[in-house]
Parts: structure tokens; sequence; C-alpha cells
């Protein structure tokens, strides 16, 4: 159990949460946890498959504003408990407003974009202090990516509307996967990137991180909904019916260091091979469902490491950044921050 940004975040499976005065307390078997006035919280979010509450705490929590949200261990959203509250409807058309006014949506988008490509050039500096110095060509190539790269977050920081934005992202991005065979380290042949393709996958490498990103967008999209955002209107990627534009908003910033980095773990230490995927007439490659469960381990065993927030300058786990980058983003919605601060490796 933790607490960030006045969330209690309880991952202690078979948890019961119950009010207890004007606390919330966390009993497991029997015992106690722990007891924190409601108060002082702005959220409550469970993650586990027996994870549960009271009628009376979620009433409470209805009447004080405070959010009570329900997830898988592996963060995926399932429910959050509502009540005649208005402070949900008052961020979110706080979101509409910003993201119907390009000044505004374009402040916020313009802050993940950095960040995004900021992270990227991050494992391209960090490959080459690992292992790019063996090999000159290696070093040259990674080191005129990253100077590619550091030219387009100052671009990105100085862009004059949503459309220029993205092409500096999209430029940021082509450059950067051009770089990316640089970072395999296995020596063979098996996985190349050529570019990247999705619908469908082409290759291997494309086919992990399509999975990869998959999973990191409904980790993202649970963050927002489990704090009363709608994961469908975005700042920088369009409305479009379905779509969840703003978890594909909040994800940029966690793709280079998040997924990119549990693909490269996966295929430099060879805990996946050709063997791992199946080839389609059509050239479609896909995971098979064996291999999907050796990838989940590996995104569960890195959402569990712990890092130093940047700007919160607090421990946490890396698979709670989502969530913490969502109460940030909806603090700034809410005008407790003047600008979003977007997640930046150190």
């Amino acid at each position: 159990m933790k607490r960030h940004l006045n969330t209690l975040y309880v991952t202690l499976e078979g948890a019961y949460l119950r009010k207890d005065g004007a606390a919330v307390e966390i009993r497991h078997e029997g015992e106690t946890k722990l007891r924190v006035p409601l108060h002082n919280l702005d959220g409550i979010a469970c993650f586990g498959w027996d994870t549960s509450a009271s009628a009376s705490l979620m009433a409470a929590c209805a009447e004080s504003n405070t959010s009570l949200s329900f997830h898988t261990p592996h963060g995926k959203f399932l429910a959050a408990a509502n009540g005649f509250t208005s402070g949900n409807i008052l961020l979110r058309r706080e979101q509409y407003r910003r993201a119907d006014h390009e000044p505004a949506a374009l402040s916020i988008a313009a802050n993940m974009v950095a960040a995004k490509i900021a992270n990227s050039r991050n494992i391209l500096m960090r490959a080459v202090r690992d292992h790019g110095e063996r090999d000159s060509e290696v070093a040259t190539r990674l080191h005129e990516a990253a100077d590619f790269l550091k030219l387009r977050i100052q671009l990105a920081t100085l862009a004059t509307s949503l459309d220029s934005l993205r092409g500096i992202e999209g430029d940021a991005a082509a450059n950067y996967f051009a770089a990316f065979p640089c970072l395999i380290t296995r020596g063979d042949e098996d996985f190349t990137l050529k570019g990247r393709s999705r619908r469908p996958p082409l290759d291997p490498l494309n086919a992990l991180l399509s999975y990869l990103y998959s999973l990191l967008m409904h980790d993202c999209r649970s963050a927002l909904e489990s704090c009363g955002l709608d994961a469908q209107c975005g700042f920088l990627h369009r409305d479009r019916p379905g779509r969840p534009s703003l978890a594909l908003d909040l994800m940029e910033e966690f793709r280079a260091f998040l997924a990119d980095r549990t693909a490269l773990s996966l295929i430099n230490r060879r805990q996946l091979g050709p063997k791992d995927f199946d080839f389609k007439e059509n050239g479609a490659v896909f995971l098979k469902d064996d291999s999907r469960k050796t990838v989940l381990t590996a995104w569960q065993e890195r959402k569990q490491a712990e890092i130093r927030h940047p700007f919160l300058d607090e421990t946490t786990t890396i698979g709670l950044l989502p969530h913490l980058q969502a109460r940030l983003l909806a603090r700034h919605l809410r005008g407790d921050h003047d600008s979003y601060p977007a997640f930046l490796i150190k």
C-alpha cells in the first residue's frame, strides 16, 4: 500500500476496505493494516481480484468526492464506485474545453511529445554508455540519432499548432526507429526492424512492440478512468469513435521507458526467439499464446521495479507511473498546476 498525490493505492490481494468513523480502514486476514483519514484522500485505487469495500465506505467516498476504483492486479480498470457527485463532470467539462481550444490543448500535448522524444533519446544514450562505444559505427549512428532527437525536443516546445507538433513527433519517431536496430545486441538476424508496421505487424520485433504498446495503452486507459478523465478525449490524438485518444496521448511518455526497454530486454537476453512467433501467409507476424505469457511475466516484473518520480520526488513502482501522471493531468486541468508535468527519465 502506497500514498501518492493524496491517493491511496491498495495492492494487497484479499484486502477489505471499510469505513471506520471518519477514516478508511484496510483489513487483511482479520488484521488492520492501515487507517487513513478519509478527508486526507482524493482517491483510492485498489488492485487485485479479491479486493473489496463496504457499502458504507463507497457511500462516504461518493459524498466526499473521493474516487474509489477497482483494477486487476495487472492494472486493467474494472469498475469505480460513484455517487451523486459533481467532481468528475466538472473535471471532464474542463477537459473538453481544453481539447476544443487549440492553444490549451497544444500546451499539454507539447509537454507530452517533448517528454516522449526526450525519453526515446535517453534510451539511445543509455545504449551508447552500455555497449555502443565498443562499435564505433554503432556509436556514431546512435549519437547522430540522439542529436536529431535533441533538436526535435526544442522544436516540440516551440510548436505553434497541433499539426506542426504531430509532424515533429512523426519525424522524431521515424528517426528513433531507424536507429532502433543498433539497440539489439544478440548478434543475429532473427530480429530486424525496417520501420514500424502495425496493422498487421510484419516482423517479430514489430509484433512484440505492438503487443507491449497494447498492454501500455490499457494501463493508461485504466489510470485515466480511475481519476475521472474521459479516455476518449485527447489533446494530441484526434477524436475518433471508439478510440481512446487521451490514453494514446498519455502512453507517449512511457513508450520508450516501459515498453521499448522491456522488448529490448526480452530480445537481448534471448528470452524470445523466432519460434515464439506465428508467421502468416499474408506476411503478418504475431506472438504465440505461450510466448505472450513470457512477455506478460517480464511486463509485470518491470512494473514492480521501483523508481524515484522526477516531479514528485517520491519512490514508487513503475506500474503506478501512468496513474500518477493521470492524477497530475487532472490536477493541471483543475488549476492546481500551471502546466502539465510530463514524465521524464532521469
